[in-house]
């Protein structure tokens, strides 16, 4: 009887070793941090994966994601600098990185955090969106928005152990009541930027077609008075040529001579061979040697 009895409390024993052994063992995995508490404040945290030990029944163990999280935010309107409503619809893509302050500021809860990030991240849209014009909005969807977006939330998070890494515009959009509205409306701005363009161009093409045009008249001015001067050079060789060939009278009656020979000989065409001369003619008497 107390061999059974003896047996009895050591299994008793046993299973109050094991269980003790079982509590106090605490696994955490490679995407997760582990709080240990101890009477409901966080006395350390396991960052590392791998077993640790807590004191059994003094202490707990909670869990917090060590990975990147994603929070949807609601759709929501928000108004322009030019006070024209948009419909914006984003995502924020987030993670814990001081795992103790967030236990302290948000009691370890994530939907506490997601609060806070909702109002943080949806006054930094509000906020970068009323500084901006409806054109500059649209425009700005490569990129530049998330990158001010961010720019305006800064370190804010850092209070709560939590860091944004991105915020990502899903939709941004008009309102369906006005849409057809403003569509037509930045058509028209768009076809007066343009008209504007085209005058410019038009304008800069006159500009440049009247220099060209003057400069070609002044080309062609100074290529004609070139052309004179040279046309008035060689009519002055030409009479200097002639001045001298009258410099003698041996000269002025070999060119005379000459003048004549080929005045009959222009004479002399066709069939007709005859030259028919008055004797007083300059060529009858050059011909007689009078």
């Amino acid at each position: 009887m107390k061999k059974a009895i003896g047996k009895s409390i050591g299994g008793i024993l046993a299973i109050i070793v094991l269980v003790g052994i079982g509590n106090s063992l605490v696994v955490t995995e490679e995407n997760e941090y582990k709080l240990i508490r101890e009477f409901g404040r966080v006395n350390r945290v396991v960052n590392q994966a791998g077993i640790s030990f807590k004191i059994p029944f003094i202490q707990s163990a909670d869990t917090l994601p060590k990975e990147i999280l994603l929070y949807d935010l609601a759709a929501s309107d928000v108004i322009t600098m030019d006070k024209k409503t948009m419909l914006t619809d984003s995502y924020v893509l987030w993670k814990i990185t001081d795992p103790l302050k967030f236990a302290q500021t948000l009691n370890s809860s994530l939907p506490n955090a997601e609060r806070r990030i909702d109002t943080t991240v949806y006054n930094s849209i509000k906020n970068v969106i009323s500084s901006l014009s409806q054109n500059d909005v649209i425009s700005g969807r490569d990129g530049e928005l998330s990158e001010a977006i961010m720019a305006n939330i800064g370190n804010a998070m850092e209070q709560y152990g939590i860091q944004i890494l991105s915020v990502e515009t899903k939709r941004l959009d008009l309102p369906a009541d006005n849409k057809e509205a403003v569509y037509e409306r930045m058509i028209s701005e768009r076809d007066k930027i343009a008209a504007t363009y085209t005058a410019e161009g038009q304008s800069e093409a006159k500009v440049i077609q009247n220099t060209t045009d003057r400069e070609i008249a002044i080309n062609i001015s100074n290529a004609q008075a070139e052309a004179a001067a040279i046309t008035a050079e060689g009519e002055a060789e030409y009479m200097r040529i002639l001045a001298e060939a009258y410099s003698t009278p041996e000269r002025a009656e070999f060119y005379a001579f000459t003048r004549a020979l080929d005045a009959a000989r222009a004479s002399l065409t066709g069939s007709n061979n005859t030259l028919i001369l008055p004797s007083d003619s300059p060529i009858a008497s050059i011909f007689m040697g009078r």
